[in-house]
């Protein structure tokens, strides 16, 4: 196959001309900031409802992206295809909502067919669009204008700096409203409970051992190798040992035997609370997998048994385990 050897092209000034202009309209957008911004996010606080999104073609896309940052901080939201809120959807739209329409020229044909109704069903409206003077600006009840601005793409129709600028605001509203709702950490890992965030914060020790279900017990008075044999069983280096009321006492580790063996060939005849070597240390259940992970690395242990209030071994981390949950 003969080789066919396009010419080379430096794209550096394009990429820079693109982000200058799309930088330069956010800085822009943020000296003209007014009083408009602030009766939007005031609207949007006193909303006993929902903020229903809505746009079409980029700015729907947009406006999903600016709909899941506001779930996801705090702000109740949903998002509503001006298409299919003709044709059924609206039927999401109460009076208690808020809803919040994007439009770069502010005339979006299947936004604007949209606005008689949700001006019947009772719920707010505002508007976010370049045109302040526009049929969409004029219906609102807060019509938030973008300024004037390039569009990015050398052609003048691709929405790139529109788009962005658009993004930018919704950003800034969220964060905005995640201030004033003094959202916090905790609320965040909340509604992102498969993140890390959300598992450093509400995974607890108890979740982990209901999967594992690992908890090597011997009794006072065991041989070592019995606790040999349930920490094979269990797949830990380490066993709990407890006294007749099933107390924890001490922790025999692998570590403890081998070190027991230095000073006599007769260790799996002894009883297992003769090599406790050192007080036990635990968590108590109903703690964060966080805390477990914490303590485990301040101490230098790799096994750490979870007790419930009496003192009673109900399972045993290791430090495997919350490692593969990303802790």
């Amino acid at each position: 196959m003969q080789e066919i050897n396009l010419p080379k092209f430096d794209y550096t000034d394009t990429l820079a001309n693109v982000l200058e202009k799309e930088a330069q309209a956010i800085l822009d957008l943020r000296d003209m900031l007014d009083n408009s911004v602030e009766d939007a996010i005031q609207l949007i606080l006193s909303c006993e409802g929902k903020v229903v999104v809505t746009g079409i073609g980029k700015s729907g896309i947009i406006g999903r992206k600016i709909q899941a940052t506001f779930s996801s901080t705090g702000t109740p939201s949903c998002y509503l295809h001006p298409s299919e809120g003709l044709h059924g959807d609206l039927g999401m739209v109460t009076s208690d909502d808020v809803v919040l329409a994007i439009s770069n020229s502010g005339e979006s044909d299947e936004v604007l067919r949209l606005l008689p109704s949700i001006e019947t069903i009772g719920a707010k409206l505002i508007a976010i669009t370049k045109n302040v003077f526009s049929t969409l600006a004029m219906k609102a009840d807060v019509a938030l204008c973008l300024g004037e601005f390039e569009e990015a793409c050398p052609l003048g129709l691709a929405p790139t700096t529109s788009t962005t600028v658009t993004l930018a605001l919704g950003d800034a509203i969220a964060i905005a409203l995640l201030e004033a709702r003094k959202f916090r950490p905790e609320d965040f890992a909340l509604y992102h409970p498969n993140g890390s965030l959300g598992r450093k914060l509400l995974l607890k020790v108890d979740d982990i051992i209901f999967h594992t279900r690992k908890n090597p017990i011997v009794r006072e008075g065991d041989k070592v190798k019995d606790a040999l044999f349930a920490m094979t069983d269990q797949g830990l280096g380490a066993a709990s040992i407890v006294n007749e009321n099933d107390q924890l006492i001490g922790v025999l580790t692998d570590g403890d035997i081998r070190r027991a063996f230095a000073l006599s060939m007769d260790v799996m005849n002894e009883n297992v609370e003769n090599l406790i070597s050192a007080p036990s240390i635990v968590i108590e259940r109903g703690a964060l997998a966080a805390e477990a992970l914490q303590l485990m690395e301040e101490k230098e242990i790799t096994v750490l048994p979870i007790v419930d209030p009496y003192n009673k071994p109900v399972g045993m981390l290791h430090l495997h385990d919350l490692m593969k949950l990303g802790i």
